[in-house]
């Protein structure tokens, strides 16, 4: 294993491991990475964790967030944990993510002990393994030398998300096509057996690295077009089946609406084996910057 990758994964897990500075009240902190604002994915998977922190059975089986302002990267995060909910079967939490004194994120996350009953899921599509696929590096091809270096550091800096794209189209040299893509990921290295929740955590991190981008495809909106503005308003996640991060899992993507500056987009997450894990909704902000210059 590359011991760089796996300090990647290391960091990835110490970012999510909050500091509680008070009875409901965490801290969480921003990887030390170029951004100008907080990547949403970071903020959902550190409400989770801070939810987590206050049930003491049951695991989570639904989270609902909106991304109510963009996040200073520079600044610590404090989650406000309000226990909405203690039942025999189902706990409810509420979370809301604070920065210079404003909410910048609202999280609701149900937790359930579990039971039994009926079964079924949607099959899984057939694809190639993810071990036939280009890495993102690969992927970028000879595009990668005509970004300006600072680009080319970030691209190819150690990740603690490997993905695989089935499609492999270039994002920077996008053509029109049909609003699905599939994706393989995994945590580039390996992650502690548990607690479980960490799983669940990480992977709520990654689901909204590439979820947003299914909107663009049919308009063929490359990843860095400074003629859109891009953003997560909400994100919904409902956790079926157990899963590991650290394995490769295949996310279905598809969009199945653009309408008013906002995308729709829908992801079902698989483990190898067919089993259906995880189902994801969100709804994103794909707004062209000259008709709202001044932001969201």
């Amino acid at each position: 294993m590359n011991h760089r990758v796996q300090a990647a994964v290391d960091d990835l897990v110490d970012v999510l491991d909050l500091e509680e500075i008070e009875v409901n009240v965490f801290r969480g902190r921003s990887p030390q990475e170029d951004r100008q604002r907080v990547f949403g994915g970071q903020v959902a998977a550190q409400a989770l964790v801070a939810a987590g922190r206050t049930v003491e059975q049951g695991g989570v089986h639904s989270l609902h967030a909106y991304f109510l302002r963009a996040g200073d990267p520079t600044t610590p995060i404090l989650y406000q944990v309000d226990r909405i909910r203690d039942g025999r079967s189902f706990t409810t939490r509420r979370v809301v993510a604070v920065q210079h004194g404003r909410a910048i994120f609202h999280l609701s996350a149900s937790f359930q002990t579990d039971e039994a009953g009926p079964t079924h899921q949607r099959p899984m599509p057939e694809v190639p393994d993810p071990e036939s696929l280009p890495t993102f590096e690969e992927r970028l091809g000879e595009t990668l030398a005509e970004l300006p270096a600072p680009v080319q550091r970030w691209l190819t800096r150690d990740r603690p998300i490997d993905t695989r794209s089935v499609e492999g189209t270039n994002p920077f040299k996008p053509v029109r096509r049909p609003p699905r893509q599939r994706v393989w990921i995994r945590v580039s290295g390996r992650l502690p057996d548990e607690p479980l929740l960490l799983h669940q955590c990480v992977l709520a991190y990654a689901s909204d690295l590439t979820l947003l981008d299914t909107a663009t495809l049919p308009h063929a909106i490359a990843w860095n077009d400074p003629a859109y503005m891009m953003a997560s308003l909400d994100h919904a996640m409902w956790f079926h089946r157990p899963f590991r991060a650290d394995e490769w899992l295949l996310y279905d993507q598809e969009s199945p609406s653009a309408e008013g500056g906002r995308g729709l987009c829908l992801g079902h997450i698989y483990r190898r084996d067919g089993t259906l894990a995880v189902s994801v909704v969100q709804e994103g902000l794909v707004r062209p910057v000259s008709r709202r210059p001044d932001g969201v």
